[in-house]
Parts: C-alpha cells; sequence; structure tokens
C-alpha cells in the first residue's frame, strides 16, 4: 500500500515537472516568434521570418506536448490496464509533423526569395539573433534535462525544438552576416541560410520520430536498465537468478516482464512471496518501473 502511494506521488511529480517544463517552452517560443517576425519584416530579413516560421509551429507543437502529457498521465482503467502512456509517442509523431511542415514552408520561401531581387537585411538584426540563440541554446538544456529526468519523449521532442531553433538562428546569423559583409549581389545568402536551416530541421525531425517509432513498436534499446534489474533481483531473499528479462516502454514509465529462478522444491505460497518482494524491491529501487510481471521458475540445482 505504502509504496503503492509513494509511486502515485512520483507519477503525480514528475507530470507537473513535464506540465510547467512545456509551460515554459510554450512561453518562450510565442515571445520569440513575434520578436523574431517583426525583427525580420522590419530588417529585410527572411531567415528571420523563416525563423519565425518555425517558432510558431513550435508553439502549436508545444500545446500537442502539453496535452500529451496530461492524457498519458491518466492512471489505468479497465479499457487501459498498463495507462495511456502510449499517448506520448504518437503526440511525438505529431511533433514531428509540425518540424516536417514548418521545414517545408521555409524551403519553398526561401527558394521563392533566392530567385527574386531584394534590399540587404539592417546590421541590427544580428544582435537579436545573438539573444536569440543564447536564449534557445539554454532553454534546450533545461527541457533535455527535464525530458531525462521523467523519461518523456514528447518533451524530448521539444527540447530538439529548441535546439533547431537555435541553430535556424544560427544559420540566419551566418547569412546575414555574409550578405552585410558582402554588400550588393551577396542579398540571398540570407536565404540560403533558411534553405540550410530547412534541412537541418528534417534532419532533426527523423532523429526524434525514430526513438518514439521504437517505443510504440517495442524496440528493445534497454540492456542497462535489464543489467540493473538482474543485480536488484539477485539482492531478495529467495532469488536464486533470473531468466528472461522484457522491457518496453509507455509514456514515462518502464513496464517489466522478468522470469526470476527460485528454490524448485518450496511451495507456491512461499514462491507468490518472493515474486512480491522481488517486485516490490525492483520498483523501490527504479521509480521510473510501471507494471513488473513476475514468472517465477524452479531452480534445480
Amino acid at each position: 500500500m505504502l509504496n503503492n502511494f509513494y509511486t502515485m506521488t512520483t507519477e503525480i511529480t514528475d507530470e507537473k515537472t513535464a506540465v510547467k517544463t512545456t509551460y515554459f517552452s510554450i512561453i518562450g517560443n510565442t515571445s520569440l516568434a513575434l520578436i523574431k517576425g517583426f525583427a525580420g519584416f522590419f530588417g529585410n530579413s527572411y531567415a528571420l521570418v523563416a525563423d519565425a516560421i518555425e517558432s510558431t509551429t513550435d508553439i502549436f507543437a508545444s500545446f500537442l506536448v502539453l496535452f500529451g502529457i496530461k492524457y498519458a498521465s491518466r492512471p489505468a482503467d479497465d479499457n487501459h490496464p498498463y495507462g495511456h502512456g502510449r499517448a506520448e509517442p504518437l503526440i511525438t509523431f505529431l511533433v514531428v509533423a509540425f518540424l516536417i511542415t514548418s521545414a517545408c514552408i521555409i524551403a519553398y520561401e526561401s527558394v521563392q526569395h533566392i530567385g527574386t531581387p531584394h534590399s540587404l537585411p539592417k546590421p541590427w538584426t544580428l544582435y537579436f539573433l545573438g539573444g536569440i540563440i543564447i536564449w534557445k541554446e539554454l532553454s534546450y538544456r533545461l527541457v533535455i534535462r527535464k525530458s531525462k529526468e521523467i523519461n518523456s519523449s514528447s518533451l524530448k521532442a521539444d527540447a530538439w525544438h529548441h535546439r533547431s531553433d537555435a541553430i535556424t538562428s544560427v544559420s540566419a546569423f551566418i547569412g546575414i552576416s555574409i550578405a552585410l559583409y558582402c554588400g550588393k549581389g551577396y542579398e540571398s545568402a540570407d536565404d540560403w541560410a533558411a534553405l540550410f536551416a530547412s534541412a537541418f530541421i528534417l534532419y532533426n525531425s527523423y532523429l526524434i520520430f525514430r526513438p518514439a517509432l521504437g517505443e510504440i513498436m517495442d524496440e528493445h534499446t534497454y540492456d542497462d536498465l535489464v543489467e540493473e534489474i538482474r543485480l536488484v533481483a539477485l539482492t531478495v531473499e529467495g532469488v536464486k537468478g533470473t531468466e528472461k528479462c522484457f522491457i518496453r516502454k509507455a509514456g514515462m514509465k518502464y513496464h517489466v516482464d522478468l522470469h526470476a529462478r527460485v528454490d524448485a522444491h518450496i511451495t507456491v505460497k512461499d514462491g507468490h512471496t518472493i515474486a512480491h518482494n522481488l517486485k516490490d524491491e525492483l520498483r523501490s529501487k527504479n521509480k521510473s518501473l510501471g507494471h513488473v510481471l513476475i514468472h517465477i521458475e524452479p531452480n534445480e540445482s
């Protein structure tokens, strides 16, 4: 009973951490989208306008992450005995779709601008970009740290939105600098920078999509956790060893199926007690574990 209460408390804390971090992303992206849009329009920089477009899609993506986290944190029910954690990678797919859409829009508009004569960007836009780059990189580091703390794939995707934004801003900074330094005839450097940024966003989209797909497909990528589980199991009285250990991730939790060997000559009741003790010990040592199913195997030696 006490262990279940502690687990519920941990889940509530993780959800609050994820929600607060997502609100941070929403507020930051909204502010930056407005700043970039105005600076790009009045500063004659399409790279900054493209950056603003990407930040605008980030706002909607962060709202999706917020919805996914809240839904994935719902407790298990009759129709969802393992909880609602699988909603998280599904939301991650939608976030990736937003990234791909923004990259395609930026690429299309960049190509259009490259072939159209236009004025050089204003020098003061570089000051805006310098501040934006620093802010977005700090935002990435904060959100990625939180995503690792609570094992959230959608929060990780949101973090990569910040990193992508920082990279597009770096590209814009380089493009504008080239255009200003080289002068007439190099106005399109700004647009080429935006085109490069769109390619980088597409690459990051794949990096975000691949782990989420593995989570949906129950791909095994948890060797370190398996080793940890086996070591903890051996500390439980009555456990002689372990055999199969399957792990799948759903939301912020890892569900475990473990085969444990016990003395072949003990009673079923004793074996049942050992299984419960093992389950409690595993969940007390690692708060990220969700359902733990212990299958008892006879140890003949």
